[in-house]
């Protein structure tokens, strides 16, 4: 493929998925409310018209006819109103609706994925004209009638004024080669529709028919307007199109006259043949060039003057990220530099700082780029909400608040599923299964689902909460039990330790398999997806009231504010966001455990205290607590103190991941979950607070 296609074709899937997306939104809003207005119909049917018109210039027949249906069904709505339909037709209509997303958001899926589009699509299409029939009153011989096009134009016709039916025409040529020219014909007209003015063109079958390509070719495309001033409005759009070679505006009622005049004397006997009027006029068009180009280029620069909106290759923000934090460690390292170090020279400090202060308004500034409401992955909740509730047969509905809140790009991708599993748990095992028994319990009959998002600081705090029944400590304490995953009696644990085991790999209290649970993967696997990205998930509930699952989400990966810690000649990084407190204690405060585990009190509350001197079998380091210092360190539901040497200072990092070969010594699982140059050059190895609870437990047992 080449980049002209491939870049049209990521065009394409981008238009498409966003429209996909919009009429999802639309729908669900639209239902809730109980039908469409006015405006919904319009946009369904523009969103139809544009999916058509470009899935038949790249050529993806499914698409393109599935839409081209919906256009008619919707055609038929606007011109007639949605007053004509039954209760029970607005609701077959909101379910095709929904059933056709779903069928062109998989064929989308397909092009991306390089897959044969479905071309057995026949029944599909008959579910759609069985319901234009039915509210259309027709029967299937009229349905027939109403998909045939109207006649085209003799081939090779030139057109006339009684053809463009106006006195302006702006002529039209595309670049030679281009192809498509009449489906390019046919965005055209499109796109003009939404300017509002009145107009024709000609060849006036363009959309079906592909051999009026050949005329547009040889003679050019005509656009029919009423005016002048309505023909120079549509310049300015035109000038703005690809593939647009030349242009002019014709002015049919002097060229008409002009004819009148001249033909007595060629021609006195014989009557006025109504091909003659216009025939001059496409093969005059292509000669002159030198006065049309002029005019394309002034045009187009007056219309690209009002385009404020780009779309970018994600990996050209990877790249510009990754560019951004190679000045970032460059920068550190000019300014550490142990040659300048003890000298007087105030002119590079000023300069320095000056650097610095660009660099990090450079940063800022390439971060924002590929920052992204979280409102895409909330607003498709919105699906699974009224499928589950129709499914299930549970009446709820979802509110969402902080959907404007913005995550890098590459988060927002990857806590999409995390967020799809937890809402559907809240479903299937947190609304309580019939509205009785939610009035026996003195709630609303209708269940509610919170999805909320707000920012904190340098990470996002995701809540979804539901006021369902809740979880039952002591089921779920026995279930583990019975599964073998319990690590201590079971009087030994706590409320969070218990709401905890949800997340335990292969934990699972559903005993049904349905189309939601049951198979086996279970929280586990949220809770991997989440800490892949660096966050950390907690649970909360309470019986009968319901439940509520908290992801802590850090807004980027890229670059983080850390924590610089020595132990020995080694220097590791510690995120600032994992960090509670740093503080100096004695070895008279700490007292041991039943293990014999070293434990200090914190905030009136006992904490495990984990030496990195001993956890990584290091010959160096301090070995009293009185020489070093305790880092009182959070993540999730662990909480612990971490002893190391001293606290070198805090700077911003570069997260650099590490080599793909050291998986295979399981490092990840060791706590370290990357590494980051410093300014000197050295490297530090960057701590994951969670998995370094995990490896100390692992050490200890």
């Amino acid at each position: 493929m080449d980049n002209g296609t491939g870049s049209l074709l990521e065009t394409y899937l981008f238009e498409t998925g966003t429209l996909l997306e919009q009429l999802d939104e639309l729908l669900i809003t639209a239902e809730q409310n109980g039908d469409f207005t006015e405006d919904n119909v319009n946009e369904i049917f523009r969103s139809m018209h544009t999916i058509k018109g470009s899935s038949a210039m790249l050529e993806f027949n499914s698409l393109m006819e599935i839409a081209h249906h919906i256009e008619d069904l919707f055609f038929y709505i606007r011109d007639n109103g949605m007053d004509t339909l039954t209760s029970d037709q607005k609701s077959e209509l909101f379910n095709l609706m929904f059933s056709s997303v779903d069928k062109l958001r998989e064929e989308v899926g397909k092009v991306e994925s390089s897959e044969p589009l479905d071309t057995n699509i026949d029944g599909f299409i008959q579910d759609i004209n069985n319901f234009l029939n039915k509210i259309s009153n027709k029967d299937s011989s009229e349905a027939a009638g109403d998909d045939t096009e109207a006649p085209a134009a003799a081939d090779g016709a030139a057109p006339t004024p009684q053809q463009i039916d106006a006195p302006y025409a702006l002529q039209i040529f595309f670049d030679e080669g281009c192809g498509m020219e009449n489906l390019r014909a046919f965005m055209l007209v499109t796109a003009l529709q939404e300017i509002g003015k009145p107009f024709n063109f000609y060849p006036d079958d363009v959309e079906t028919n592909s051999d009026s390509s050949e005329y547009i070719i040889e003679n050019g495309f005509f656009l029919g307007f009423q005016t002048e001033e309505d023909a120079e409005s549509a310049v300015a759009h035109v000038s703005t199109v690809g593939n647009v070679r030349s242009y002019e505006i014709l002015d049919l009622t002097a060229a008409q006259k002009e004819e009148e005049s001249s033909q007595p004397q060629s021609e006195p006997v014989q009557s006025p043949q109504p091909e003659a009027v216009s025939q001059p006029a496409p093969k005059k068009a292509p000669a002159p060039e030198k006065d049309k180009k002029p005019a394309t280029q002034s045009s187009g620069s007056h219309g690209s003057a009002k385009q404020s909106l780009i779309s970018v290759n994600l990996s050209k923000l990877d790249s510009l990220m990754a560019i951004v934090g190679e000045i970032v460690i460059t920068e550190s390292m000019v300014t550490s530099s142990p040659e300048l170090q003890n000298l007087k020279l105030d002119s590079f400090l000023k300069s320095a700082r000056q650097l610095r202060k660009l660099t990090d308004d450079l940063q800022d500034i390439s971060m924002s780029l590929r920052m992204v409401s979280v409102a895409s992955v909330f607003q498709k909740m919105n699906r699974i909400v009224r499928d589950m509730s129709k499914t299930l047969k549970r009446d709820t509905k979802l509110t969402i608040i902080g959907e404007n809140t913005e995550v890098d790009k590459t988060i927002v991708d990857n806590i999409g599923d995390p967020i799809m599993h937890i809402v559907r748990n809240a479903m299937d095992h947190g609304i309580e299964e019939t509205q009785e028994e939610r009035i026996a319990a003195g709630k609303n009959p209708q269940g509610e689902i919170v999805l909320s998002a707000e920012h904190t600081g340098s990470e996002v705090i995701i809540s979804i909460k539901d006021d369902g029944r809740g979880v039952n400590p002591d089921a779920v304490l026995a279930k583990a039990a019975s599964q073998g995953l319990l690590t201590k009696p079971e009087e030994e644990y706590s409320q969070k330790e218990i709401l905890a085991l949800l997340l335990a790999p292969g934990f699972s209290t559903n005993t049904e398999v349905t189309e939601y649970s049951g198979r086996g993967v279970g929280m586990d696997v949220v809770k991997k997806n989440v800490e892949s990205v660096g966050g950390v998930i907690s649970i909360s509930s309470e019986l009968g009231k319901g439940s509520c699952f908290t992801l802590k989400i850090p807004l980027t990966l890229a670059i983080v504010d850390g924590m610089e810690i020595s132990v020995g000649g080694s220097i590791f990084t510690i995120p600032i966001a994992n960090i509670r407190q740093s503080f100096k204690a004695k070895e008279s405060d700490v007292v041991l455990d039943a293990a014999g585990n070293e434990m200090i009190r914190c905030m009136d509350d006992y904490y495990p205290i984990i030496r990195l001197r001993d956890l990584y079998a290091m010959e160096e380091g301090c070995t009293t607590i009185d020489d070093g210092i305790l880092m009182w360190v959070e993540t999730s539901d662990k909480s612990y103190c971490l002893f190391v040497d001293e606290l070198i200072g805090e700077q911003q990092i570069v997260v650099k991941p590490l080599p793909s070969y050291l998986n295979n010594f399981n490092i990840q699982n060791s706590g370290i979950s990357g590494c980051t140059i410093l300014g000197d050059g050295n490297i530090s190895l960057i701590l994951d607070v969670n998995n370094v609870y995990s490896a100390s437990q692992n050490m200890f047992f």
